[in-house]
């Protein structure tokens, strides 16, 4: 990737959702909304603290995040859409469940 964020910004790709409803009825494209999960792309070095420490980044490349429909700056990086965003945006990581978790259920 040729972008690299700064300071407490991450750049994130827009994972896309189901086409399709629970009942197999198709939504589409103009009906859809854009998705509010993403796949970490890049994170900056951290945020500065007031007494001039670097406070690392909680969140790592890879990881699955949840954001605010309008939250960060969209940008296209070699025809890609991105989405830059401040760590404080995230709501939440979305961690897999572990396989013998979901045979039990």
């Amino acid at each position: 990737m040729k972008i690299r964020p700064l300071h407490d910004r991450i750049v994130v790709k827009r994972i896309e959702q189901e086409r399709t409803t629970a009942s197999g009825i198709v939504i589409p494209d103009s009906a859809k909304e854009k998705p509010e999960q993403g796949e970490v792309m890049a994170v900056g070095n951290g945020k500065r603290l007031e007494d001039g420490t670097l406070r690392a980044l909680d969140l790592e490349v890879g990881d699955r995040v949840l954001f605010g429909k309008y939250a960060g700056q969209a940008v296209k990086v070699d025809g890609q859409e991105y989405l830059v965003l401040r760590e404080d945006e995230v709501l939440a990581v979305v961690e897999a469940e572990p396989r013998a978790a979901k045979k039990a259920a």
